[in-house]
């Protein structure tokens, strides 16, 4: 720089005359000008400018990444508390990204990138669609009452099934007809086991007219062992009437029960925010990694032309 400037103010270079002095006065103060700007930092603040984009475009893809993440595990939880976790930290993870979009256009626009600034504005697009979806996803998720029905099924519809089974146990001896109660019996408990087999695929179903057809069924199944126990009654002893009452309040706890087993099984949170997370988003993350890839290459190769 000092060796260019000595030739430009060197006798040699300055031309003749008071008109030509001040002309060359102009040129060196220009020229210093140009040099303390430079000095100061022009390039060096471009350089950070540009440090600072391809920073963000990184940090965007490992939020994004990360919020994709944490939604996926919320689906699969197990318990309500883990779902509610995870849940949050896509949660936080979506709100970084939409920090980081909002602080990287104005680099953008600052370095006059017109193509990053497109390919930031292709991966907010998409975004905001993974947005709408993956809301829906959580929302489903959190509820989790495929997992509450399971539960249900497999706790008190159990407990009150086999408490059917043990209070008709020791009807038979106490009948006037022991042949008959007993094959009633029989029938009463095939049936309640047989709605107890139905709630599994129903609880795992998610079609609606398939899930329709197993609450026909179900419906039948309880209207069998209510008819059966009420056809014991009239076989029995008194002495049998306390494991009577027994049975039948064991069988309006067991049809209580698998009522809202079917009812949160209808909601199918758990089957419908899988199906969305298996079917629907992957589209919608392949295209923001897309953009966020596309991204990061423009801005890598702005960095090797602004070395050059």
């Amino acid at each position: 720089m000092v060796r260019r400037l000595a030739v430009l103010v060197s006798p040699a270079v300055i031309p003749v005359g008071r008109s030509h002095a001040i002309w060359a006065l102009t040129l060196i103060v220009a020229i210093f000008t140009w040099a303390l700007a430079g000095c100061r930092g022009g390039p060096n603040a471009a350089f950070t400018e540009l440090a600072d984009a391809r920073r963000l475009a990184a940090d965007l893809r490992v939020e994004f990444s990360k919020s994709g993440d944490a939604s996926n595990r919320a689906v699969m939880a197990d318990t309500d508390e883990e779902s509610l976790v995870f849940a949050r930290e896509a949660e936080q993870a979506t709100q970084t990204v939409q920090s980081d979009i909002a602080a990287l256009g104005p680099h953008l626009r600052n370095l006059g990138y017109s193509t990053d600034g497109r390919l930031l504005e292709e991966f907010a697009k998409h975004f905001a669609e993974y947005l709408t979806l993956d809301h829906s996803v959580l929302e489903l998720a959190v509820e989790n009452t495929n997992l509450k029905a399971q539960r249900l099924s497999f706790g008190p519809a159990r407990e009150a099934a086999d408490g059917f089974r043990s209070a008709l146990e020791t009807v038979g001896p106490l009948s006037k007809d022991h042949c008959r109660v007993e094959s009633l019996v029989a029938k009463a408990v095939l049936a309640v086991r047989d709605i107890q087999v139905l709630q599994a695929p129903h609880i795992a179903e998610s079609d609606d007219a398939a899930m329709t057809r197993m609450e026909a069924e179900m419906g039948a199944l309880e209207a069998a062992a209510s008819d059966a126990l009420n056809r014991i009654s009239g076989l029995v002893d008194a002495k049998a009437q306390p494991q009577l009452a027994a049975a039948s309040a064991a069988l309006d706890r067991f049809k209580d029960v698998s009522r809202r087993i079917v009812a949160l099984s209808r909601r199918n949170s758990n089957v419908r925010s899988l199906a969305l997370s298996l079917r629907e988003k992957p589209v919608l993350t392949a295209a923001c990694d897309d953009s966020l890839r596309s991204l990061e290459e423009a801005l890598t190769k702005e960095g090797f032309t602004a070395t050059r």
